[in-house]
């Protein structure tokens, strides 16, 4: 099996920060309210002393995983929460991973407890988790005529452009008005 092209670091990244700009204290788009925020922090801090972060994450990305396919959902597609089986098979095996050096991941935590704004792309970007040439391709996507979706080019291969344009179409939603972005699976 050739080694997956994807940084899983990265994806958990972007999962977090769309996760948390989706919630019910910023663009309303998932029923969470600061899971991923300073409430969540320290609700979940006493029970998780060490991984509580992390188990905010996955309770919030089931939340929005289950929302967005309650807007969008089409088996031939990938979205930032479904893609293909065995990219999230792989991601799943690396959470013990993640958890062995969960102090390292704290500043970067932190800095998603404190988002503002509408602004997704500007946000993505100034944490380095997408590219002026991703926020440029991202600002070319259009929402569907019923405004529930929002269509990347191509098909899927798992580049980092791939996750980037899937995670920053998220920007072409509005506050209450989630549109999920998507690309054509591969062999669909």
């Amino acid at each position: 099996m050739a080694p997956s092209p994807i940084d899983f670091d990265r994806l958990l990244k972007v999962r977090v920060v769309v996760a948390r700009f989706g919630e019910m204290d910023l663009v309303k788009w998932w029923n969470t309210k600061g899971q991923l925020g300073p409430y969540g922090t320290s609700t979940l801090k006493r029970g998780f002393p060490r991984t509580h972060h992390f188990a905010q994450a996955r309770s919030v990305f089931a939340v929005a995983a289950h929302r967005c396919r309650e807007v969008f959902d089409r088996a031939d597609c990938v979205t930032l929460w479904q893609l293909p089986e065995a990219t999230e098979e792989e991601f799943d095996s690396r959470w013990e991973t993640w958890f062995d050096p969960a102090g390292d991941w704290a500043s970067f935590f932190r800095q998603v407890e404190s988002l503002r704004g509408e602004d997704l792309p500007a946000i993505l970007r100034n944490l380095g988790l997408a590219t002026d040439s991703d926020v440029t391709a991202a600002s070319k996507l259009k929402r569907s005529a019923e405004g529930r979706a929002v269509a990347v080019p191509g098909v899927y291969a798992g580049s980092e452009a791939d996750l980037s344009l899937l995670a920053l179409g998220f920007g072409r939603g509005e506050p209450e008005g989630l549109a999920v972005p998507y690309m054509n699976r591969a062999g669909a």
